[in-house]
């Protein structure tokens, strides 16, 4: 049995948010720790193994392609020990140009039936100016790309034009600590509820912040940094492709270089959670293992649609070797993970790294970047 198996009963005794603190405790004790926490959980690669791991996705060198997904470490403040787990990047946020506390409490939820998260956080954050200022203060993890996901603000007064310059703001602080940046475009951009993947709002976004980019790239000893478009999973396994190919179109030629397939889901399809208990809960976003397939067949549609010629980062429902393995046949160049953290424990980061390299071979491949997109 593992540490975390024993003592994720007595966690679940605790509401998610809570839990959630306390595990964040946890980490950053175990973070100072680090030879004791590599010893736990980092898993044991031969060199063969690290370099069948190793790929280079958008000009960056990666060590391992699984990755931490925004939301779990939201103000940069564990970024060390997801390096000593094994994780081969991370993306920290959603950060927001102003602090937030967020939502009032309770607004984070475990449906253990279904593998699942609901959440209506609220980007509670410390905020750009902050989280930025953490990041340059730290010592870095040598080889360890860091990726900051910005969103706007949580505050309804701020729309349209204001949202965009929120998000620039963001960006200005954000950017020269990063590595990738990506843009969060499913918070609300009006007061009946659009997102900015709603294309008239898109566009000007990206280019925004796209424009703010290049003028960190053009200061003295400075280079660009990738932008990257998180999108929202489809409706359906089988949706119609043409509002996603336009979303598509537009941000890539405003400026963005790939995609985050996929954020949480609004709805509430295929959960075997009681009805009741749902109602219970209210409104939220759904992350996990129901939203696996959609968020797979995005990434599946990613593929086909850019040929390769975009970076694609898969993330939703990948708790098992085998779900991040079929993300990454479907065209993923990088995994993330998060719910699957929640439900099975730090050593999932390692397993899963053993396991590409296994079913990549097995499949007659030198390394897991070869196999990407295999199957589509």
């Amino acid at each position: 049995m593992s540490v975390y198996s024993a003592l994720r009963p007595l966690l679940f005794r605790l509401s998610a948010e809570s839990a959630h603190h306390a595990g964040m405790r946890a980490g950053r004790i175990g973070q100072r720790l680090g030879p004791i926490t590599r010893g736990l959980f980092r898993p044991r690669l031969s060199e063969a193994d690290r370099t069948a791991l190793r790929s280079r996705v958008m000009g960056l060198e990666f060590e391992c392609p699984v990755g931490i997904a925004a939301g779990l470490d939201k103000n940069a403040e564990l970024i060390p020990l997801w390096n000593q787990i094994g994780a081969g990047f991370c993306e920290v946020g959603s950060v927001s140009a102003r602090p937030s506390d967020g939502n009032p409490k309770p607004r984070a939820f475990r449906l253990p039936d279904d593998g699942a998260l609901i959440n209506r956080m609220g980007l509670n954050n410390h905020g750009a100016e902050r989280v930025a200022r953490r990041i340059g203060d730290l010592r870095r993890p040598k080889g360890f790309p860091i990726g900051i996901n910005i969103a706007k603000t949580h505050d309804p007064s701020i729309l349209g034009q204001a949202g965009i310059d929120d998000f620039v703001e963001s960006t200005r602080h954000l950017l020269p600590h990063g590595d990738f940046v990506v843009i969060n475009v499913s918070c609300p951009n009006t007061a009946e509820g659009k997102t900015f993947e709603d294309p008239e709002a898109l566009a000007p976004l990206v280019r925004a912040v796209a424009t703010e980019r290049d003028r960190q790239a053009a200061l003295p000893g400075r280079s660009s940094v990738p932008l990257l478009v998180k999108l929202s999973p489809p409706p359906a396994v089988d949706f119609d492709t043409g509002p996603v190919d336009e979303l598509i179109a537009l941000s890539l030629e405003c400026g963005a270089a790939g995609f985050v397939a996929t954020n949480t889901a609004s709805d509430r399809q295929g959960l075997q959670t009681a009805p009741a208990k749902l109602a219970s809960i209210g409104k939220g976003g759904l992350s996990g293992r129901p939203v696996r397939e959609r968020s797979l067949a995005l990434v599946k549609h990613l593929r086909r649609r850019l040929e390769g010629s975009a970076p694609i980062i898969g993330v939703g429902g990948i708790d098992s070797v085998e779900s991040a393995y079929d993300r990454v046949v479907s065209g993923a160049d990088l995994i993330e993970i998060y719910t699957g953290l929640v439900f099975e424990g730090p050593g999932l980061v390692g397993k899963i790294a053993k396991g590409l390299v296994k079913a990549a071979q097995a499949d007659g491949f030198e390394s897991v970047a070869a196999a990407v997109g295999s199957r589509v």
